[in-house]
């Protein structure tokens, strides 16, 4: 589990990194798919990131909206400011904790019950999901995109 998130991070650090090299105006274009800009999905993906490990613990969600958010700098801040909270809970992450339950109320009232792996693993592939959409968009403007590789990345436990 843990290492999937460390992929995650860095590959979102890479990202951030790419970002650097286009203008706010490229970064906040309509675009098709994902969240609609580039800057507005990786807004996206630090907040349900953040938002599943609040929920776990019991926390409450964040509310906040992309709107307050709208420069690489502010979601890079948003995001500082919520990893610590993420990587503390993952890297407590055992496999006690994999079949705890969680009972998640729908808006229309009814109760749907997952395991708190299945929601682990769903938030380490909501962001790949929208990693794979940022590379779309990096081709469509005729730049190399970021590499999607774990292989290489030392996250291997005899490499740590």
């Amino acid at each position: 589990m843990q290492t999937f998130f460390r992929y995650n991070w860095m590959v979102r650090e890479d990202w951030y990194r790419w970002c650097e090299e286009l203008s706010e105006e490229e970064l906040l274009q309509d675009r098709t798919g994902g969240m609609g800009s580039i800057l507005h999905t990786l807004f996206h993906i630090v907040d349900v990131e953040w938002s599943w490990i609040r929920v776990l613990q019991g926390k409450t969600d964040f509310q906040e909206s992309f709107d307050s958010y709208k420069s690489l700098n502010k979601v890079r801040k948003l995001d500082d400011e919520f990893h610590l909270e993420v990587e503390n809970f993952v890297n407590k992450w055992d496999a006690s904790m994999e079949n705890q339950l969680f009972y998640d109320t729908l808006p229309d009232g009814r109760i749907v019950t997952d395991t708190w792996g299945e929601i682990m693993r769903h938030a380490i592939a909501h962001e790949i999901h929208h990693i794979g959409q940022l590379s779309i968009w990096a081709r469509e403007l005729g730049k190399k995109p970021v590499s999607a590789n774990l292989i290489g990345r030392g996250l291997s436990s005899h490499m740590n």
